[in-house]
């Protein structure tokens, strides 16, 4: 949960503290035992106890240090001084001078600097006052993970007047709290107030600020509103320079069968447009009466626009289809499953690039259940109702009823290490009911009834075999799937949610090759093809993989994704490579090779090289024949490597540089990059990255963000690191 960034870790100097210095056991509890050790102890009945040289008390994991110590029983008062040192949990910390009174936990500590094991970083105070087991208070106190320099200052450092905490409410309160940078004063308030554990607490969040080539410079502050144990809400107002001002609120809840958050972006008027602008997402989950599940996902956004201007705000991996869904299912494991649905889209138009508005289901509903065991026959079967409907701009497409039944039954014959094999018989039974009569002759009404039959085989051979001067173990995999599937006339019916599935190695090997209902292709084909690989026999992994399939035609395929009848007698070629084989490569790559034409009609070719930590280059090309043909290239790599006064653990490098660039070569253009550098100074790190993102033939957003990382404290500027982890294959954040 988020909390105050400014005092962040300031809690964990009095708590750490406050533990460490309790030797009084709480009420009701055994006292646990004080072990004293010193050079020279002396003391009289009544009177102080007094140790001196090497002075050293532990109480459990409690450890304190010191020249001198004394103890006066009357008054429960202890007195360290000289070199005084307290451990507790990793924790230390040292002064001239501690002094406590054990029983009531009052005292002080004065000068104490400290060191956290937890951030690996710490700082000074000029004094803490000890109220009471449960409040501390703290004068003049710094945090930082920093190393000072020869004059005594940090890189960072949080600076706060006063200190005072209540661990019994669990509050903080900071009093002056400045974080410099520098010596620059970049971030303060006055008062600051924060949890000091990780229990939420509400208050201000790190600001953010963005800066692209469409809506200038926006600065957003985030407050954090605890509501209630389950329920919590951050409100975000923002200013950007050229749309104004705007607010953006995130409400999440958590009951004990229920859960789901609220999105709300708003800008009452776009400066740009002089419209308004929002966009809603809506995401709820939870239990229904009689064991049943619900999830609904709704967004929506104010105009077409938007997906160029906020991107970022889309929640979407498809930012210009937004959807509106609503499921439920009851049942499952071994009985009968119902389930309902309403889905309905949104569609974010682009003149230059428009797109089929897909249809909506309202509603969907069905049933579905399986019959067998792991072993034998096996028959699956499901039974949907949809009514299909679309947009008013999305004229001249059939709407209407759908009602179909999809059966298969299976029986593996054979089912082990070495083999396989499976008979399948499957059948596609739907019929129509549209609102307008646009089938032949008139009608608004037909079915159809498609049966197929299938015979799915393997084999696996396995052989010890050394390459490359190892051992490993080789495997030999073919495989072979025959399919009978009559032709059934469809071109008159419509097409609610059927799709050509992309070619590929594992689709060459399903019996149809068309997604969703409304269209089963004819088949009387062979399917063969052979896998051989090389496993590392100490750690299973796969580290090279050769293959090669193609499909064989006993007859013209008249119903085919491209919509014309296929008459060659074999498909194109599939031929894949992977390997790993090299140290700190990986190499893969795809040909589909059409021997009709004697041409590559697709093709892939990655590399990466990973040597490592922070280390990574990539490239991929890819030719989609009379379409597109492309080159990616993305790197994390350091630029310059320094010794660095307390650089962290596996960043051996101060520079980074950050990359990823997308070229058409079809176009001769760059339609995406990104380019940046980091820099890690061992106590804190600074991402500088702009981003050009392309929105249409002749659009493009420029984006530049700036971050500032306190190790052991917190971010502030534009976070970078979902843009670099989306976009760099192998990206590793810094310190991870």
């Amino acid at each position: 949960m988020p909390r105050l960034v400014l005092s962040a870790r300031l809690p964990l100097l009095a708590w750490t503290l406050a533990g460490a210095c309790a030797t009084a056991a709480p009420a009701g509890e055994a006292p646990v035992p004080i072990v004293l050790r010193a050079q020279e102890l002396s003391g009289q009945v009544g009177g102080p106890t007094v140790a001196q040289g090497e002075v050293a008390l532990s109480q459990g994991p409690l450890e304190i240090e010191a020249d001198r110590l004394e103890y006066d029983p009357d008054t429960g008062v202890a007195k360290a001084q000289g070199g005084v040192v307290v451990r507790r949990d990793g924790n230390v910390f040292r002064g001239p001078e501690l002094q406590l009174q054990i029983e009531r936990y009052e005292g002080f500590f004065l000068h104490p600097a400290y060191h956290f094991d937890v951030t690996g970083a710490g700082g000074q105070a000029a004094r803490l006052d000890f109220l009471g087991r449960n409040r501390v208070a703290a004068i003049d106190a710094t945090y930082s993970s920093c190393t000072p320099d020869d004059t005594g200052s940090y890189a960072w450092v949080l600076e706060a007047s006063g200190v005072k905490l209540d661990f019994e409410n669990n509050e903080g309160v900071a009093t002056g709290a400045v974080l410099r940078f520098y010596g620059v004063p970049i971030l303060g308030a006055p008062v600051l107030s924060f949890p000091i554990t990780d229990a939420r607490k509400s208050g201000w969040l790190p600001p953010s600020i963005n800066l692209d080539s469409r809506s200038g410079l926006e600065v957003a502050v985030p407050y954090y509103w605890n509501i209630a144990p389950q329920l919590d809400m951050t409100l975000t107002p923002s200013l950007s320079t050229r749309r104004g001002a705007g607010l953006g609120s995130e409400l999440r809840y958590l009951l004990p069968n229920h859960s789901g958050e609220m999105q709300l972006e708003l800008l009452p008027n776009d400066r740009t447009t002089g419209e308004r602008r929002d966009l809603l997402h809506l995401q709820h989950r939870g239990a229904l009466p009689l064991e049943g599940r619900y999830r609904w996902t709704h967004t929506r956004a104010s105009d077409d626009e938007y997906w160029k201007d906020f991107e970022r705000n889309i929640p979407s991996l498809t930012p210009r289809l937004l959807a509106s869904d609503l499921r439920t299912d009851w049942g499952g494991r071994g009985r009968w499953q119902a389930y309902a649905r309403v889905q309905r889209w949104q569609v974010l138009q682009d003149l230059e690039a428009p797109i089929d508005a897909p249809y909506a289901r309202a509603p969907q509903l069905g049933l579905r259940r399986s019959w067998g065991e792991a072993v034998g026959p096996r028959f699956d079967l499901e039974l949907e109702y949809n009514r299909f409907e679309l947009p008013d701009a999305a004229a001249g497409r059939p709407e209407g009823q759908r009602t179909h039944a999809l059966g298969r039954l299976s029986w593996p014959l054979l089912d082990t290490p070495g083999a396989f094999l499976t008979p399948r018989l499957d059948f596609n039974a739907a019929s129509y009911r549209l609102d307008e009569p646009s089938l032949s002759g008139g009608r608004d009404r037909a079915s159809r009834f498609i049966p197929s039959v299938s015979l799915d085989g393997g084999l696996r051979f396995e052989r010890d075999a050394t390459w490359f001067g190892r051992n490993y173990l080789q495997t030999l995999e073919p495989r072979l799937l025959v399919v009978h599937t009559p032709f059934r006339e469809q071109a008159d019916l419509p097409n609610f949610d059927s799709a050509g599935k992309d070619l590929n190695f594992t689709t060459l090997f399903d019996a149809n090759p068309f997604s969703g209902v409304d269209r089963v292709a004819d088949a009387r084909q062979v399917t063969a093809g052979v896998d051989s690989r090389l496993i590392d026999p100490s750690s299973g992994a796969e580290v090279l993989r050769l293959g090669v399939a193609q499909r064989y035609l006993f007859a013209d395929q008249r119903i085919t994704p491209e919509g014309v009848p296929f008459t060659q007698r074999s498909s194109d070629l599939l031929l894949l490579g992977s390997t790993s084989v090299i140290p700190s490569w990986t190499l893969g790559g795809s040909v589909q090779y059409n021997p009709e034409i004697k041409r590559t009609a697709r093709s892939t070719l990655s590399a990466r090289y990973s040597p490592g930590p922070f280390r990574t280059l990539s490239a991929r090309y890819s030719l989609v024949r009379n379409a597109s043909e492309q080159m990616d290239v993305g790197w994390q790599w350091p630029v310059y490597t320094g010794s660095g006064r307390g650089a962290g653990d596996g960043c051996s490098g101060r520079w980074y540089s950050v990359g990823r660039f997308n070229y058409s070569l079809a176009e001769s253009r760059i339609t995406d990059s990104l380019l940046g550098f980091e820099y890690d100074s061992g106590c804190w790190i600074g991402r500088v990255v702009a981003e050009r993102r392309s929105t249409g033939q002749q659009e493009a957003v420029t984006r530049l963000m700036l971050q500032l990382e306190f190790v052991g404290l917190s971010r502030l500027g534009s976070n970078p690191l979902r843009t670099l982890k989306d976009n760099i294959p192998g990206y590793q954040l810094l310190r991870e």
